[in-house]
């Protein structure tokens, strides 16, 4: 079935690689305009996605974003409300990792990763939800947010807990305010995708840095990486595009009875 999303506007954060771009490359091949985001430090790998895009025949823009800034939240929204008149599905997908054994994580690197991982998912919701209130009402299958958790955000793994409690928090408050809008009316869905690990630059700097820990007996990146598609029962990585497939799911209409779900894509990881 050809998934049709092409009276739909999307905004998908940290999209200039790894999973956010294949998330923006999919929604807007099935028709969606996507409003690409990221750090400005990223615009020029930005610009080149938004150029595959176009070239692809879809519609997509580029607006520079930190989701950690309240600010910069609120430009960009002014701006989807201006030029498309509304948002249909956002998609939370900007994070960061914190490798390090959590008696030596300080202040101000807790502070660093909550204020991204879960300040930027809290920050999109909450300034998002006026211009997407008044076209959800007017649709059958309403509007759609989609937070990234992790599998990480449900179970523990060493040396990540910093990853953990805020995948933990996105988990959570995806549920939570999933209940509020229903029982508000607002006919806005909202879960949450847990991927496993998914085999993105963030997963070579996991390695990288769990190596040099020796954790699970591992002394080099290889080794690490080998006991990553170890641990998984389908014995490899995920694929950005195995998580893009999954947010196409939950964008489009076919998920109009899906809130407050926990979408795990992590090839059984959480199940073993």
């Amino acid at each position: 079935m050809e998934i049709d999303l092409s009276e739909k506007v999307a905004l998908v954060t940290g999209a200039a690689g790894g999973i956010g771009a294949a998330v923006a490359r999919t929604l807007a091949a099935s028709g969606a305009a996507v409003v690409v985001t990221d750090l400005e430090a990223r615009a020029e790998d930005a610009g080149k996605l938004v150029a595959e895009i176009e070239r692809d025949g879809g519609q997509a823009e580029f607006r520079a974003l930190d989701v950690s800034e309240e600010s910069a939240w609120q430009a960009v929204m002014q701006h989807v409300a201006e030029t498309y008149g509304g948002l249909d599905v956002l998609v939370n997908n900007a994070g960061v990792v914190l490798v390090k054994p959590v008696e030596e994580v300080s202040l101000e690197e807790f502070q660093w990763i909550t204020g991204i991982n879960v300040g930027g998912a809290f920050l999109g919701v909450r300034h998002a939800l006026p211009v997407m209130k008044k076209r959800a009402a007017a649709r059958p299958a309403g509007g759609s947010i989609i937070n990234f958790s992790s599998a990480m955000g449900i179970k523990g793994y060493p040396y990540g807990s910093m990853y953990s409690l805020t995948k933990g928090a996105i988990r959570l408050f995806s549920k939570s305010i999933a209940l509020e809008f229903a029982d508000l009316g607002y006919n806005i869905r909202v879960n949450s995708i847990h991927p496993g690990l998914v085999d993105t630059a963030m997963v070579e700097q996991e390695s990288e840095e769990l190596s040099a820990l020796g954790a699970m007996g591992t002394s080099t990146p290889d080794e690490m990486r080998q006991a990553f598609q170890a641990l998984n029962p389908l014995g490899r990585l995920g694929t950005p595009q195995e998580l893009a497939n999954a947010v196409l799911f939950l964008a489009s209409d076919l998920s109009s009875f899906v809130t407050g779900s926990e979408m795990t894509v992590d090839g059984g990881e959480t199940a073993a």
